[in-house]
């Protein structure tokens, strides 16, 4: 009976009971769709920055032996930097380049132990500092995005993580505005399939195999 309390008593110490929530687009919805007709609210064709404000991070569920964390361990930076290029055209605005970079050797969460862990084991952010995604295929937004409604649209290109590039598919949830881009995107997938292995301290407490991505970037143009 007193192992399995002092188990408890470490679990409860190590895991939070609530984790950060999944990151979401910051700006709200219109009520009034007359912004679509806005000249002043589409957003000019050309080259936009990742500005302050912008984040990138990851999300995964750690477990102590057999027994699963209660929410997500969550790390996060402000350490997000590139571009995209906004072309117009009739049928809307589209995304024609992208070019993100994210320093992972800054993330940090709520557990320093686990800020350390992810330098030498997983994403071994010593080894390998940054991730970064290129868009290969354009990205229509349509006329919605471009009147400050959000719209629903798929990012495909080249993802590099701890140093290994696939080619995936991001969900991701876009608004605009004629002074700002914003972008909200995540994705899932298992550590082997970038070739890191889920970090563990002594095997004692462990990662889930799943990993998932998330971003928020805010964008302005000629910043």
């Amino acid at each position: 009976m007193l192992g399995a309390a002092g188990v408890g008593t470490v679990y409860f110490r190590i895991f939070p009971s609530s984790s950060p929530q999944k990151l979401a687009l910051s700006s709200p919805t219109p009520t009034s769709s007359a912004s679509t007709t806005n000249p002043a609210s589409t957003p000019g064709a050309g080259t936009w920055t990742v500005t302050s404000g912008s984040q990138a991070g990851y999300r995964v569920r750690e477990q102590l032996a057999s027994l699963p964390a209660p929410s997500d361990a969550v790390g996060r930076t402000s350490a997000v930097s590139g571009t995209i290029t906004l072309a117009q055209s009739a049928s809307g605005p589209s995304v024609t380049a992208a070019s993100i970079t994210v320093d992972v050797s800054q993330l940090t969460s709520d557990q320093s132990r686990r800020d350390q862990r992810i330098h030498s084991q997983g994403l071994q952010s010593d080894r390998y500092p940054t991730a970064t995604f290129k868009l290969t295929a354009p990205i229509a937004l349509t006329t919605d995005a471009a009147g400050g409604q959000t719209v629903h649209v798929s990012a495909t290109g080249d993802l590099t993580v701890h140093g290994v590039t696939k080619s995936v598919t991001i969900p991701i949830d876009a608004r605009l505005t004629g002074s700002k881009v914003e972008l909200v995107g995540s994705i899932t997938f298992p550590f082997s399939e970038f070739g890191m292995t889920p970090p563990s301290i002594g095997g004692f407490v462990t990662v889930q195999n799943n990993a998932t991505m998330e971003f928020q970037l805010l964008l302005a143009q000629g910043a």
